[in-house]
């Protein structure tokens, strides 16, 4: 029957509110995690990326919870580069598509935020001849909401609502490190859209026969852009 809007008014702001939430609040976890009681105090430290900086996000990208500061910097030895952005992950990430066109499925804003510093970088590692990697599908969909029709990556501060489907045009990103998702999820079919459908359903039927974990406590995959 149309959108409904609540409104919630705290006698707190600010500072006060956030510490309170942190004091009295439970770990939020995606509701495919069932637990009677919810998330417990090791979910605090668990569910949270070495990344993470700014509050704002009501999800864990989760691709980052595999990374530690031993990885960070045996992977500097090697000459990686790396560059911060950040998303505000927001509760549409659970969201299952259920429009017989995909196309029709409501995509919720996510504010992102890309500097200056993290494009210059993007851009002089590939104007070298180097790849880009996109820990996670949502530093994927800020990398290709922020790049200009030149294939140039640009300084971004708002909101995207970008809808990932097979045919996508990726610009950008030539690897991603991405968990294994729900299916008739969008994330789901972002890594269609990214390696191929076809591959991506081999490599899950893989992942279902060797036991693979799943979701956001799972195992991970390395993808390359199938075009």
């Amino acid at each position: 029957e149309g959108d409904r809007i609540v409104a919630l008014r705290f006698p707190l702001a600010d500072g006060a509110l956030l510490q309170a939430l942190e004091t009295h609040g439970v770990m939020p976890l995606p509701p495919y995690i069932k637990r009677a009681a919810g998330g417990d105090a090791r979910d605090k430290g668990d569910y949270q990326t070495l990344f993470a900086r700014a509050p704002g996000a009501v999800a864990a990208p989760t691709a980052g919870l595999h990374f530690t500061p031993e990885l960070m910097a045996a992977l500097a030895e090697t000459g990686v580069e790396t560059a911060a952005l950040t998303l505000h992950v927001g509760a549409g990430t659970f969201l299952p598509v259920k429009a017989d066109d995909a196309r029709d499925h409501p995509m919720h804003a996510e504010t992102g935020i890309v500097t200056e510093a993290t494009a210059d970088a993007v851009n002089r590692t590939r104007a070298a001849g180097g790849r880009v990697l996109a820990v996670g599908t949502t530093a994927l969909r800020l990398l290709e909401s922020a790049v200009d029709g030149d294939g140039r990556l640009t300084p971004f501060t708002g909101e995207t609502d970008i809808f990932i489907l097979p045919g996508f045009r990726f610009r950008i990103t030539d690897l991603l490190l991405t968990n294994f998702h729900l299916p008739r999820s969008t994330l789901f079919m972002l890594v269609c859209a990214f390696a191929g459908t076809d591959r991506m359903k081999a490599a899950y039927a893989h992942a279902v026969a060797a036991g693979y974990r799943f979701y956001s406590y799972g195992d991970a995959c390395l993808l390359e852009r199938a075009s």
